[in-house]
C-alpha cells in the first residue's frame, strides 16, 4: 500500500486537516473503522493535492485521491496509533504542527485586516523609485582563478587580444562559453567590487587591474551605458504589497513580543 504523505498543504496544515474531521458540520462523505470524514476535510485534501479547488477536479481524479485519504484514515485508526500518538516525542511533533497550521491562520486573519493601502504601496512604490539605479551597464568578464593569471589576461588585451575570444578560452565562469557576455544589468544586480569596477569604466574600456569577488579575479569589458526606466506600478504592485504585509506582521510580532517580556 502506498500513502502519500506529500501534499499542496504544509505538514502543519495536512496534520490539523485530519484532526479536524470531529469538529466539522458538513455532511460526512465516508466513515472508517467508525470515524466519520467530514465532506469539507475531503474537499481540502483533494483540493491540496489537486492543487485546484476542489470542485474542478474530475471524478476518477477525485475517487483516487479519496482513496488515498481513506488508506490515511484506515493507518491512522488502528488501535497501535493510539499508543504511538501518546510518546511525548509524538505529542510535541504534533503540537509543533498544531501551532504553526494556527500560527498561519492568525498571520492570515492579521493581513487581512490589515491589508496594504494604495498609500502606502504608492509610497513604498516612491522609495523604490529613488533608491534604484540610474544606470544600466552592459559588460562582459574573464574570470579565473589567480591574481597573476588575471594579470596575464590584461596584458594581452594590451597587445591587442580580442576580449570575447580570451574569455571563450579562458573563463571560468558560466558565461565563458558565450565570451563573458553578462547582458544588461544594474549595478545592484552584482556583488559591489564588481560593479564599482564597471561604473568607473567607460563603455568600451576594460579593467586595467584585476577585479577581486567571492568569486575568483575578473577581467572587465564595459560595453556599453544607458539610463535605466524604472519598473511601471503595475508591474510591481504585487511584491510592494507583499514586502508592506510583511513588514506589518512583522510589526505586529514585535508588539505581541514586547508585551509577552512585559
Amino acid at each position: 500500500m502506498r500513502f502519500v504523505t506529500r501534499t499542496g498543504l504544509s505538514g502543519p496544515i495536512f496534520a490539523a486537516l485530519l484532526a479536524a474531521a470531529p469538529h466539522a458540520h458538513s455532511a460526512t462523505e465516508f466513515t472508517v473503522n467508525g470515524v466519520d470524514v467530514d465532506s469539507r476535510v475531503v474537499d481540502l485534501y483533494v483540493q491540496s493535492r489537486a492543487q485546484m479547488p476542489a470542485s474542478q477536479v474530475g471524478d476518477a481524479k477525485r475517487s483516487e485521491l479519496v482513496q488515498e485519504l481513506t488508506d490515511i484514515y484506515l493507518i491512522t485508526t488502528q488501535a497501535r496509533v493510539d499508543e504511538l500518538a501518546k510518546q511525548p516525542e509524538v505529542q510535541a511533533q504534533l503540537e509543533l504542527q498544531k501551532r504553526g497550521l494556527l500560527a498561519q491562520i492568525a498571520a492570515g486573519d492579521y493581513l487581512s485586516n490589515n491589508a496594504a493601502t494604495d498609500e502606502e504601496i504608492l509610497a513604498e512604490y516612491a522609495v523604490q523609485i529613488e533608491s534604484a539605479p540610474n544606470r544600466q551597464f552592459k559588460a562582459r568578464h574573464i574570470l579565473v582563478e589567480s591574481q597573476s593569471a588575471a594579470v596575464d589576461l590584461i596584458s594581452e588585451l594590451d597587445d591587442g587580444a580580442n576580449f570575447e575570444e580570451l574569455a571563450k578560452s579562458n573563463s571560468t565562469g558560466p558565461s565563458g562559453p558565450n565570451g563573458g557576455d553578462l547582458g544588461w544589468f544594474a549595478p545592484n544586480q552584482m556583488v559591489k567590487p564588481f560593479s564599482d569596477a564597471v561604473a568607473e569604466l567607460e563603455d568600451g574600456g576594460y579593467t586595467k587591474e584585476p577585479v577581486q569577488t567571492q568569486f575568483g579575479w575578473h577581467v572587465i569589458l564595459r560595453e556599453d551605458s544607458r539610463d535605466s526606466e524604472p519598473p511601471t506600478l503595475d508591474s510591481v504592485r504585487e511584491s510592494i504589497k507583499q514586502r508592506v504585509e510583511q513588514r506589518k506582521l512583522q510589526k505586529y510580532i514585535e508588539q505581541l513580543r514586547a508585551l509577552n517580556d512585559d
